[in-house]
């Protein structure tokens, strides 16, 4: 026996490791490897000089850089607001705090369509609050900021319920004993709290961008889908697929899988730093 099969069986302290391994492998390679297979078996067609001429494109870069550049600004967005919201959630107990709690997980269970036209509803020009705008001369609704405020709103439970164990974890002794240090709040949450909460916020910013880019339904709405301004890269997909321009469509899609890799994989290597360097 190889020392590198005994050491993957001594590993394993369920029994059954392979035929786990087996189905996880079967699963993987049916549900996600194949699919993205396919997608870059179909681009192949065009060859390398036709994905980089139909990503260049004035229009498909625009999509593209619209969706990818709001959908960082929304998960950047909900870190901020969704470890707050968490730190109340968990840290303090107050009348209501199960409702809201609940309440947190409704953009789970809402259709984004039925999402997307409640928001356009509430901050169009007409809306009760994009009324209340429109004298200031603040436009939501059919501008890039209404895609941001939908792609919060949907995202926000990613990091809500991210942050959430990892707060309840934290003890309470390790801020007292900072505090009895002579270390001021400031210094107990950028020292203390925040270095322990880093690999969750960036684990929910990672799920938050991810639903964001390729979000579709809520967006459509409220977006006002206007070429060059506030068109995402899904909706030119669709609207590819309707001209029947399938190796278009096709190519927008492979650069979209391509960049949110790139992406994914820098927020996962920093998120391994960050474990190694504080030792969470």
């Amino acid at each position: 026996m190889s020392l590198t099969s005994f050491s993957i069986r001594r590993s394993s302290v369920v029994p059954g490791f392979g035929l786990s391994l087996g189905y996880t492998l079967v699963y993987l390679s049916l549900i996600v490897l194949l699919p993205l297979g396919a997608l870059v078996l179909n681009a192949t067609g065009l060859g390398l000089s036709g994905l980089i001429s139909i990503g260049l494109q004035p229009r498909v870069f625009a999509a593209l850089k619209t969706s990818f550049t709001l959908a960082l600004a929304a998960a950047a967005v909900n870190v901020v607001f969704g470890l707050i919201v968490a730190w109340v959630l968990t840290r303090y107990d107050f009348p209501g705090r199960r409702l809201l709690d609940a309440a947190v997980d409704l953009p789970f269970a809402l259709p984004t369509a039925v999402a997307g036209i409640a928001l356009t509803a509430i901050y169009a020009p007409t809306g009760p609050i994009g009324a209340l705008l429109a004298p200031l001369g603040w436009k939501i609704a059919f501008t890039p900021l209404g895609i941001i405020v939908a792609l919060v709103f949907i995202g926000l439970p990613f990091i809500v319920r991210t942050v959430q164990p990892v707060i309840q974890d934290l003890e309470r002794d390790v801020e007292e004993a900072s505090a009895s240090l002579g270390a001021d709040r400031l210094d107990t949450l950028r020292r203390v709290v925040l270095p322990t909460l880093a690999p969750a916020l960036l684990t929910g910013f990672a799920l938050a961008f991810a639903r964001g880019v390729g979000e579709y339904g809520s967006v459509i709405f409220i977006a006002g889908n206007v070429p060059f301004v506030s068109e995402i890269a899904p909706l030119l997909i669709v609207v590819k697929l309707e001209e029947f321009n399938y190796e278009g469509a096709t190519a927008i899609a492979l650069w979209m899988l391509a960049l949110s890799f790139l992406i994914l994989l820098s927020i996962n290597l920093v998120q391994g730093w960050s474990r190694r360097r504080f030792g969470k």
